[in-house]
C-alpha cells in the first residue's frame, strides 16, 4: 500500500508517518474524555471545566500537529503546481 506520508523523495515513511499522524487526534480524544468527565461532576464548573491533565493533553496535541500541517501543505502544493509566491508578492 503506498501511503501520501514520505520523505522529501516521495518514498513512504511507513509506520512511523503512521504513528505521527495518529499522536495529535489521540491526545484531542484524550483531553475531551477527561473533561467530559469532569462535566458531568461538576456543577458549578466555569465555561471550560478543563483540569490540569485536560490541559496537558491539549498541549501534546498542540505539540503534536505539525505532521498534520505538513501533510496538509504538501497536499496543497500538488493541488496547485504552479502557483509559486515570489518575492515582494
Amino acid at each position: 500500500m503506498t501511503t501520501f506520508l514520505g520523505n522529501n523523495d516521495g518514498q513512504a515513511c511507513g509506520a512511523g508517518g503512521w504513528l505521527a499522524l495518529a499522536a495529535a487526534p489521540t491526545f484531542a480524544v484524550m483531553a475531551w474524555a477527561v473533561s467530559g468527565s469532569m462535566a458531568i461532576c461538576a456543577s458549578g464548573s466555569g465555561a471550560l471545566p478543563l483540569d490540569g491533565m485536560a490541559w496537558m493533553y491539549l498541549l501534546m496535541g498542540l505539540f503534536h500537529l505539525p505532521p498534520w500541517l505538513k501533510l496538509v501543505s504538501r497536499r496543497d502544493a500538488a493541488a496547485h503546481p504552479f502557483q509559486r509566491q515570489t518575492e515582494g508578492d
